[in-house]
């Protein structure tokens, strides 16, 4: 089982921007709050899903965790945007997210 990279998630976007430019924002740090503000209201979907139908259901109907799924790829999908915008890379995530990661390792 191969994993699903920041850089493969990034280069979709990318593509994606690239063919609908025309029509979208541009990717630029003026849009990162924009951008932002769409991925939450996608986590609202998410937890629609949830909430509307449990938390069970939501992860074991075949239907529902499709919906589920979908909706954690628009997130996805925004978090990169957001990144785009502000130029964070994923090397510069990864190290951050390590830094984090040690610290609450050893918080408690």
């Amino acid at each position: 089982m191969s994993g699903f990279s920041i850089e493969e998630m990034q280069g979709m976007q990318k593509a994606l921007y690239e063919k609908y430019k025309h029509k979208w924002e541009p990717i630029c740090p003026a849009v990162g709050q924009s951008k932002l503000l769409w991925m939450i209201g996608e986590i609202g979907e998410v937890i629609d899903v949830i909430k509307k139908n449990g938390a069970n259901k939501a992860t074991t109907d075949e239907n529902l965790r499709k919906d589920l799924i979908e909706e954690m790829a628009d997130v996805l999908m925004y978090y990169n945007d957001v990144m785009l915008c502000y130029g964070i890379t994923a090397e510069e995530l990864k190290d951050a997210y390590t830094k984090k990661f040690e610290r609450n390792m050893n918080r408690w």
